[in-house]
């Protein structure tokens, strides 16, 4: 490593996934001074994403600040999904219930890189292939020493908060000290094996299958990729599960009488850990959280990339409040005061639909044959309870 820079800003933004360039589009439309750096190039942030459902209050979000105009223009929308048993089935018009509400189809990919565009194009600073090494704050600003890959340099950011955007084995998260935190976390007891594939969708909607071998999933993302999982045990590999196991597990856990799955090339798999984690508060000090950075959340439900975006929005016009208002520091709890509790709404419904859906670990039989029992009663009820059926559809379709 040679030489160094330095580099003065308003706020600056560590990773430029969708938490990050979200906050850095708000700020730059407020003329708020901000710099956006990132570990990775264009290219790898493109390829990195797997997301693909966004709820109808993450669009309107984006609608606020004039950034959906893509999603609008080239997504789809959902509004119905179905719950398969081996000899019955559900199908479920959250749509309806949730009073117009729906999922919107657009490939995280393709978002995070239109918003990265527009950013660049109404001037902003994105710092590609610099990775954060450490953060030091002072009593009136912070320090961000990052590493520039190309140009072996140290840079070094001078800004008055760093938007800690940068994931969970960020520099963000691992720069707060041990016990100024409060931590929550939860491992569960499987894992799910996930699958991209060039297969057109084997029907419009997301399919659940609930199996006596455990749960399967069906995701459409357009006319030519789908996207699917398979409950897995806790300590599984990749390396188990050929294409040919993988296609034929699919179609018996998802089977229905007159339905034919559709197969193609594999193109991802592997496998997810089944974990959530809850940061609280969303702060500490001059630095703020936003994220995978600040909570974990299983894929259950479809809720992290929307929370990711939902955080940086509030991050955002609390940021835009705190300058334009000219408002005290401790203006600024005031994020993590929104934002908490819809991360444990979520969380709560994630972990409810993961125990609804899948098949128990637990080896006593009792306790197996009734945790059964109650994810029959769960499911059962979207046909027969209207209160219960609409409060699953809101919180499916977007927790407000």
């Amino acid at each position: 490593m040679t030489n160094s820079t330095a580099l003065k800003t308003s706020v600056c933004i560590l990773g430029s996934g969708p938490a990050g360039i979200v906050v850095g589009n708000i700020l730059l439309q407020n003329g708020i001074d901000c710099i956006i750096a990132d570990r990775y190039n264009r290219e790898e942030i493109y390829t990195k994403a797997r997301a693909g459902v966004l709820e109808s209050t993450t669009v309107d979000l984006l609608k606020k600040h004039g950034l959906a105009d893509t999603i609008l223009q080239n997504g789809y929308t959902h509004d119905t999904c179905e719950f398969r048993y081996p000899d019955y089935s559900v199908v479920f018009d959250y749509g309806k219930l949730a009073d117009g509400d729906v999922h919107y189809i657009y490939p995280q990919s393709d978002l995070n890189d239109d918003l990265i565009q527009r950013y660049l194009d109404a001037g902003g600073k994105l710092l590609l292939r610099h990775e954060g090494k450490k953060i030091t704050q002072t009593d009136d600003g912070v320090i961000v020493e990052c590493y520039d890959k190309d140009g072996d340099t140290t840079i070094t950011i001078h800004a008055d908060f760093v938007a800690g955007c940068d994931g969970y084995h960020g520099i963000s998260r691992q720069s707060i000290p041990d016990g100024a935190v409060d931590i929550y976390t939860k491992q569960h007891p499987y894992g799910w094996l996930a699958i991209l594939a060039y297969a057109p969708p084997s029907a419009k909607h997301v399919i659940y299958g609930l199996h006596h071998d455990g749960f399967g999933a069906h995701m459409p993302r357009n006319s030519k990729i789908s996207r699917y999982y398979l409950q897995v045990p806790l300590h599984d590999e990749v390396t188990n599960w050929p294409d040919q196991r993988i296609w034929s597990t699919l179609a018996k856990r998802l089977a229905k009488k007159g339905w034919t799955l559709k197969e193609g090339e594999i193109f991802d798999k592997r496998i997810l850990s089944m974990r959530s984690y809850v940061m609280e508060p969303l702060q500490y000090q001059r630095l703020l959280i936003a994220g995978d950075a600040g909570h974990i959340i299983t894929p259950c439900g479809g809720k992290g990339l929307n929370l990711a975006v939902q955080d940086a929005g509030v991050l955002g016009e609390v940021l835009v409040s705190y300058y334009q208002e000219k408002r005290d520091i401790s203006y600024l709890k005031r994020y993590s005061e929104i934002r908490l509790p819809y991360i444990w709404r979520a969380q709560e419904f994630s972990c409810s639909m993961l125990h609804m859906l899948h098949k128990s670990e637990e080896k006593d039989v009792d306790n197996v044959r009734f945790f059964n029992k109650l994810s029959e009663s769960k499911l059962k009820q979207l046909s027969t309870s209207v209160t219960f059926a609409r409060d699953f559809a809101r919180n499916y379709v977007g927790i407000i």
